[in-house]
């Protein structure tokens, strides 16, 4: 005993002095705190750091990543008290220790006892990884006298579809609060609760109506299923700690809005120049509650301020339901959103100005919309409907002005041409968009406003002309004259314009399995507008290889070389198309957009797999995605982002090397992120001087780590050189 004794003073007296020469190289600035993450396996690497204050007009958090030997520098902190603490895979959280700028912590990690402690901590997609969906064998579903799958799911990834952009479009599915069911003492059973669950609040009637989908019973069988198993035990394999260029990510955060507040999207800049509004405040819209929310990263102050509409907002519905089918358990029966406006994605131009999708009106358009108008787009494709048109807000004069649209709106984007176009997807059977160099100049919200249906060029010559093939109407067979054109309902979502060809817009539709088209609206729309449409190459295509074979195109955008990039949120792939590989862009075989299986590369992103299934589907989301085309992270230009909604991360790929770099968010866990953007503040700053932005985007802001009472945050990701650089 005492040889062993002996032993094991010495390995302690030798960590000890390793410790007191790796923290010797360690230099806190004065805004700087450093040290060692020692636990008594000896040094941490790759485990978070994380420094939390109150001590500013809101609620400030820094993470960084430690490096070789367990070593740590979080920089430029403000001036303030910090609680600075340990997190990590394989490790419990470490007690807060109070510091401030300019001090040198060492800090002790402690070993988790059991691999259930050890997982308290990973993201959420690799508890969801647990999830036992039905087999493919189960399919197709027979309905509710059959196997309980409902007969409108042929085939399992259908059925992954609906768990991905069903159920994870507003919640992060594997994170505490929903693997876990922290009331079943009220219920007879977790298949009781789960039936309970998906109705309360607010969004339980589209809650409900996403397991109806599945097949009620069998879906709410899953789930319950899934909290069971975690219940009695089960437990996910570990992630891996950040290696490599993961461990030089710096993540910053504030708090803004309220606790109860779903701030859906940000902006920092203008795509096409991201020096816009350097060093300026950053803005996010507030869905629920109709607000733009504003966050100054520099004084750290946010606010928020409510987006006007046209008319009395008790005329206008909303999106968000004003009943609900249970009461929500955090709540109550209390109606805690209102969301007639329902402000969406916003975009900022050139000016500075920032434009979003918003509610003005009832959603009956005005007669220079509809048929009998003399507007020459009504005329060419009538609209009597709408949802959504343009508001902006000025900063300089801190007043949003409104713009009627005939066409719907939900995501926007402006094009690389003399006009400044604002294109917009969401008008459900056309594209539309405002010519924002014609408003300017003459504030005509109709002669600066214009769409197009989306219609194939079947046909082959060339051009599209009326009389066209109409789609068919609900399960009806097609009924195609082949002499004719054919108009296709894309289902936008997605909207981008192409920095090729000023005149090209595309556009992306979540519909299974998913679908990219290319509108060129020519010199003279609406008659001169043909679009191309692309079908994700899936299961619905026998010709297709296991390896190209993808669902759920969501998000889009496109690199410098007009390359279209989408993140497959049902399927988890970050999929490239690539039109020049074509050979066929119109005629009677691109009727079902499968004539360009050759354009498609998928990458699987990171992460586990959901057991069962085939081909492999991770168990993370991808709500969308975004293309660093100027090198505002640092990881290179033209770098593709997916959002990893499900693993509290960002997911940079090297499109060179087909790598992965996990940009991920230690705490609070519930980083649900729906967009992003990226701005240079100082090209000359080196990393300091640029940096991407995103915001925590869940529906439900009380499942955020730390639960109700906690603010959805404001990030900003950088990467520096090292682990340590300052």
């Amino acid at each position: 005993m005492r040889n062993r004794s002996a032993g094991a003073l010495a390995v302690a007296l030798l960590v000890s002095a390793a410790l007191v020469s790796f923290a010797a190289f360690v230099r806190a600035a004065e805004d700087d705190i450093g040290g060692v993450v020692t636990s008594a396996d000896g040094p941490e690497e790759g485990v978070w750091v994380i420094a939390e204050t109150t001590g500013l007009p809101t609620k400030f958090v820094k993470s960084v990543v430690t490096g070789d030997g367990g070593r740590y520098l979080i920089p430029d902190l403000p001036e303030a008290t910090y609680d600075v603490w340990v997190r990590g895979y394989g490790l419990v959280d470490s007690a807060p220790v109070q510091a401030a700028p300019g001090d040198t912590v060492d800090l002790a990690a402690t070993v988790a006892a059991t691999p259930r402690e050890a997982a308290a901590v990973y993201p959420a997609n690799y508890w969801y990884s647990l999830i036992r969906p039905p087999a493919q064998d189960e399919f197709p579903g027979t309905g509710p006298d059959g196997n309980g799958i409902d007969a409108n799911l042929q085939h399992q990834d259908q059925w992954l579809d609906v768990q991905k952009q069903g159920c994870m479009l507003c919640h992060q599915l594997g994170n505490r609060i929903v693997r876990e069911i922290d009331n079943i003492e009220q219920f007879d059973s977790s298949l009781a609760a789960w039936d309970h669950r998906v109705r309360m609040g607010q969004r339980g009637g589209q809650m409900t109506n996403v397991m109806n989908r599945f097949g009620r019973a069998r879906g709410l069988r899953m789930f319950a299923d899934w909290s069971d198993r975690i219940a009695d035990g089960a437990v996910p394999a570990a992630p891996p700690r950040p290696q490599g260029i993961e461990r030089n990510v710096v993540v910053s955060m504030w708090e803004w809005g309220t606790e109860i507040d779903y701030i859906h999207d940000e902006i920092a800049t203008d795509k096409r120049n991201p020096g816009i509004n350097a060093n300026g405040p950053v803005y996010g819209v507030n869905i629920s509650n109709d607000a733009l929310t504003i966050l100054d990263p520099v004084t750290h102050v946010a606010t928020s301020l409510e987006v006007p509409l046209r008319v009395d907002p008790a005329t206008v519905p909303g999106m968000i339901a004003r009943s609900m089918p249970a009461p929500s358990r955090f709540f109550g029966d209390e109606l805690i959103w209102n969301d007639p406006a329902n402000p969406h994605n916003p975009m900022m131009d050139q000016k500075g100005r920032v434009w979003m999708t918003s509610a003005i009106r009832n959603r009956a358009n005005p007669d220079y919309c509809r048929e009998g108008s003399d507007n020459r787009f009504a005329q060419y494709f009538p609209l009597d409907n709408g949802f959504r048109s343009a508001v902006y807000y000025e900063p300089e004069t801190g007043e949003f002005v409104m713009v009627d649209t005939c066409f719907g709106t939900h995501h926007l984007q402006f094009a690389e041409d003399d006009n400044d176009t604002l294109y917009f997807s969401g008008g459900g059977q056309v594209i539309g968009w405002i010519d924002t160099k014609l408003w300017d100049e003459t504030g005509d919200e109709v002669a600066a406003q214009g769409w197009c249906p989306t219609v194939l060029d079947t046909n082959g010559d060339g051009v599209v002309t009326q009389p066209w093939n109409e789609p068919p109407r609900g399960r009806q067979p097609a009924d195609r004259d082949p002499a004719l054109d054919t108009r296709v309902v894309v289902g936008s979502y997605g909207v981008i314009g192409d920095p090729t060809d000023e005149q090209v817009v595309w556009i992306s539709s979540n519909r299974f399995p998913g679908r990219l088209a290319r509108l060129d609206v020519g010199d003279d729309p609406p008659e001169t507008c043909v679009t191309e449409m692309y079908e994700v190459p899936s299961v619905l295509d026998p010709n297709v290889p296991e390896d190209k074979i993808g669902f759920g195109s969501r998000g889009l955008d496109i690199d410098r070389g007009g390359v279209i990039w989408t993140a497959l949120s049902g399927s988890s792939h970050l999929a490239s198309f690539d039109r020049t590989r074509c050979p066929v862009l119109n005629g009677p075989e691109t009727v079902e957009g499968r004539h360009c299986v050759e354009g498609w590369t998928l990458h699987p992103t990171p992460g586990p797999v959901i057991a069962g299934t085939d081909p492999p589907v991770r168990a993370d989301y991808h709500y969308y995605n975004w293309v660093d085309q100027w090198n505002t992270l640092g990881l290179g230009r033209d770098v593709p982002i997916a959002t990893g909604s499900n693993s509290d991360s960002l997911l940079a790929l090297d499109p060179e090397t087909g790598q992965w770099t996990v940009l991920r968010v230690p705490y609070p866990q519930g980083f649900f992120t729906r967009g992003l953007d990226g701005r240079i503040d100082d090209p000359d700053a080196g990393w300091k001087g640029r940096g991407v932005w995103a915001t925590y985007g869940a529906a439900v802001t009380w499942h955020i780590e730390g639960g109700r009472g906690v603010k959805p945050g404001m990030l900003k990701f950088q990467v520096r050189p090292d682990p340590l650089a300052d």
